[in-house]
């Protein structure tokens, strides 16, 4: 594959990211790794290597969309930043801790990890009760750590800003409205983002086979074609997501979920399925 076409691809995965990450409350992980892990194989590095990269790059470009899509719903009044900040730098220790775990871990079995986290998150928004309209969502800080912390370790171990599984337990667990859980949940993976981000750096120094421009396991050339996309399309996320109503913010949420969890799970190349 040629470098156009690389860029091609990464500059329109910016793209779609931003919008996830603004609409949904995501880091976009779901669309963006399973691409770079492509990517990265067409261009000749070993599976093992292309999926620690992705998972690596994934955390850094998911910091500066994080940000972004933060402050554009503050702005609207709907982040709760002393929740998000309690459970962003909980989930950050947690983190760094599952990202040292996943780079001693083969790459095959981070992808098959990567999937079934991500459907059962969907499964669980789908077929759980919705909260009560007027619910408040929890202040109680041993709480907003007791699920941060767990899901921080799991967020470092298959290298998600975390907004795809904290978005669910947010809603189901602690009171949160859809707006307010996509809205603090972007908040939160500003810190997770991070945490993961150091470890898989620290830890993918000096390892071979690591394509070029790479700073262990982040490549920065990938980084910077998906960041400078996804960093102002953020922003039209968010205003699509106050436009749409809960429901169809849920839906939308669990579709993309559900599809690229599958994928990366591997049961469309079982199937013979070319999806």
């Amino acid at each position: 594959m040629t470098l156009a076409a690389v860029l091609c691809w990464l500059v329109g995965t910016g793209v779609l990211v931003g919008l996830a990450g603004g609409l949904l409350g995501v880091g976009g992980c779901f669309i963006m790794v399973p691409v770079q892990i492509w990517l990265f194989q067409a261009m000749g590095v070993p599976l093992d290597i292309a999926v620690k990269q992705a998972f690596g790059t994934n955390l850094l470009v998911v910091l500066p969309t994080a940000f972004s899509g933060a402050l554009g719903h503050s702005r609207k009044g709907a982040v709760l930043w002393r929740a998000g900040i309690t459970m962003g730098m909980s989930g950050a220790v947690g983190a760094a801790f599952g990202a040292t775990i996943a780079t001693h871990l083969p790459g095959a079995t981070l992808k098959i990890i990567f999937g079934i986290a991500i459907v059962a998150g969907a499964v669980r928004m789908l077929t759980a009760k919705p909260p009560q309209v007027d619910a408040e969502p929890t202040t109680v800080a041993w709480k907003l750590i007791a699920w941060a912390l767990p899901i921080g370790v799991l967020t470092g171990l298959i290298g998600i800003g975390g907004g795809a599984l904290m978005v669910p337990v947010m809603v189901l667990a602690l009171g949160f409205t859809m707006h307010r859980a996509v809205a603090t949940s972007t908040a939160m993976m500003i810190f997770t983002a991070a945490g993961g981000c150091a470890s898989f750096i620290g830890n993918g120094m000096g390892v071979e086979q690591l394509p070029a421009y790479s700073l262990g396991y982040v490549n920065i050339a990938a980084w910077a074609a998906l960041a400078l996309t996804s960093v102002p399309m953020a922003q039209v996320g968010v205003k699509l997501a106050h436009r749409l109503d809960q429901k169809r913010l849920k839906l939308i949420f669990i579709i993309v979920m559900v599809y690229m969890g599958i994928k990366m799970i591997g049961v469309f190349g079982w199937l013979g399925l070319p999806l």
